[in-house]
């Protein structure tokens, strides 16, 4: 079940959805991601979100390929659905929202529209589970801890240890595929991972990976 009482069934999802298209920038399931909003185009977008069912879906562009001669940049096929749960206005026209992420999707077809912003139509049918908590990760915490230290090391990341040593694996795992500095091919990985033992081990591999090609790190200390 979703964290939220406001949540929608997963029957009652959309047929369609306004996406906003980020490179590097990642939504999971039960993830939170806050964005400052001041293009005219996504402001349209969180007003007509806001008018309705709060849903936008995050995806990222594929910038090294573009639809037609329109210049629009294509978009991965999967994304991630979050329901606006924080909303404010700013004094110089902005909007500060939070997304909360719901549920992925399939991108099936682009629908045109007159409000500035891209819309698509949605298959929701093999992400059903992801309204679910998952609590088996399969995550050797100790180990991985390790090397996360030396990660954040190598990126000069400030760390709230005692918030990650009790953080349950699948808000652990969501919140560093959403916030470490992976490279867009490698968020679209942990987005699409089917499970989150796959989720965790992908995640795994790419700080292993990081520490490993910069020469390892200091002993941990924390």
């Amino acid at each position: 079940m979703t964290d939220s009482p406001f949540d929608p069934k997963f029957e009652t999802l959309p047929a369609s959805l306004p996406i906003f298209p980020l490179q590097g920038v990642l939504l999971l399931p039960r993830g939170r991601l806050p964005l400052n909003i001041f293009e005219p185009r996504y402001l349209a977008m969180a007003q007509d979100a806001l008018a309705g069912d709060r849903l936008i879906g995050m995806v990222q562009p594929r910038t090294e390929n573009a639809s037609g001669d329109t210049g629009v940049p294509d978009i991965y096929p999967i994304a991630c659905a979050g329901r606006m749960t924080a909303f404010a206005e700013t004094d110089d026209g902005r909007y500060l929202i939070t997304l909360t992420g719901l549920c992925r999707f399939r991108v099936v077809e682009e629908i045109a529209t007159m409000r500035g912003y891209r819309r698509v139509a949605a298959d929701w049918a093999p992400y059903a589970l992801d309204m679910e908590l998952d609590s088996v990760s399969g995550l050797d915490r100790e180990s991985f801890e390790h090397s996360l230290a030396d990660y954040f090391r190598l990126h000069g990341i400030q760390a709230d240890w005692a918030t990650i040593k009790d953080a349950p694996d699948e808000r652990l795992i969501t919140s560093l595929a959403m916030i470490c500095p992976f490279e867009p091919p490698e968020k679209q990985a942990l987005l699409e991972a089917a499970t989150l033992a796959d989720r965790a081990q992908i995640i795994t591999t790419l700080v292993e990976m990081a520490v490993a090609q910069r020469g390892g790190a200091e002993p941990a200390r924390h």
